[in-house]
């Protein structure tokens, strides 16, 4: 459990003690982070971070709730303890897999926080959720969160709209592992001698898996065949400039990641567009494909950078919701609330 970056940079005076609190929580692929802000500051005034490396497992009943609570309660505690044994007024955790496999948590959770930590404003939500308030707020519009996967999710502030984030073998189209994968077909086809191969791809495969004959031995039978396939997509950008069938797959990856975001957007409101997660450091062989497939599907959308990422997300979710000015749509499966009186 290590100390990491800041939300935003921390305001002055950020670390003296303050009575009332909001705790923020972004459990995904790669650990939890959690937060700490004053109630009545802005999200920038967000402690740095603590961090546990280890992912929440999920088993029989969904996202472990104990598991989760066993890394959270004592970041938590170290936090409060650091800020002078401040009182909880909100909770806000953005959770991985929380709208299909969430309901361990939103039946055990709360009650376990209010009991832990006295905090009985409890706010559950999506990954994809925090993601898209970390980038735009409570405004309406539409994010693409991409990194090994590929979720896209709108609100015109009435309702949700959420596209694709069905995995790497029914969707994620766009994402790291579909790209990663594609670029692993077109090195097979070379390989084969099969239209649509590319031999830089073939090398670039066996110089990062050995020889390709023995790809399935490797790929098939790993738990995080999503990661691995993800890993290739560097590799795949990496040749684009300079390889037809490099930048094909680019190409078409910037289609998809474009076909979710305008399956989402509102179409009013004068809508922003942001693209948040990991999948976009891969830089302008991908950007640049993107931008112009948002410029030609969504010609009335304001393209935007992203403000913050899922954390900064969480914490506008715990800030609103301890001043009761939360403005995003409820959803059972989205975005779970549970009040002081337990509603």
């Amino acid at each position: 459990m290590t100390p990491s970056g800041p939300v935003d940079a921390p305001a002055a005076g950020a670390g003296a003690p303050v009575h009332e609190v909001v705790l923020a929580v972004d459990s995904g692929g790669s650990g939890v982070r959690v937060a700490l802000a004053p109630r009545g500051a802005t999200p920038s005034a967000a402690t740095a971070p603590l961090v546990s490396r280890e992912p929440v497992r999920t088993g029989s009943r969904g996202i472990d709730a104990d598991h989760l609570l066993e890394q959270l309660l004592p970041m938590a505690r170290q936090l409060l303890a650091d800020a002078g044994g401040a009182e909880v007024r909100a909770i806000a955790i953005g959770a991985a897999g929380l709208a299909g496999l969430g309901d361990h948590l939103r039946a055990e959770l709360p009650a376990a926080l209010a009991r832990e930590l006295g905090v009985r404003r409890v706010a559950l939500v999506a990954d994809a959720v925090a993601a898209y308030t970390g980038a735009l707020g409570a405004r309406p519009g539409a994010v693409v969160a991409a990194g090994t996967g590929l979720i896209a999710l709108g609100t015109d502030l009435e309702r949700w709209r959420r596209a694709d984030g069905w995995g790497h073998l029914l969707g994620d189209c766009g994402g790291g592992a579909w790209i990663g994968r594609a670029g692993l077909e077109a090195a097979l086809r070379s390989h084969d001698g099969r239209p649509g191969g590319s031999a830089r791809l073939l090398a670039r495969a066996e110089a990062l898996f050995g020889p390709v004959t023995g790809l399935p031995a490797t790929l098939y039978p790993r738990a995080d065949r999503p990661a691995v396939l993800a890993s290739f997509a560097p590799e795949v950008a990496g040749c684009a400039g300079n390889d037809p069938v490099a930048a094909g797959i680019m190409a078409a990856a910037a289609r998809h990641i474009a076909e979710s975001a305008a399956a989402v957007c509102p179409a009013s409101n004068e809508p922003r567009v942001a693209l948040t997660g990991g999948l976009f450091h891969l830089g302008d062989p991908l950007l640049v494909p993107v931008r112009k497939e948002l410029a030609r599907q969504l010609p009335l959308a304001r393209p935007v950078p992203a403000e913050g990422n899922p954390l900064h997300g969480a914490v506008r979710i715990a800030l609103a919701l301890a001043n009761d000015s939360l403005k995003l749509p409820y959803d059972e499966h989205l975005l779970h609330l549970v009040n002081e009186k337990g509603g």
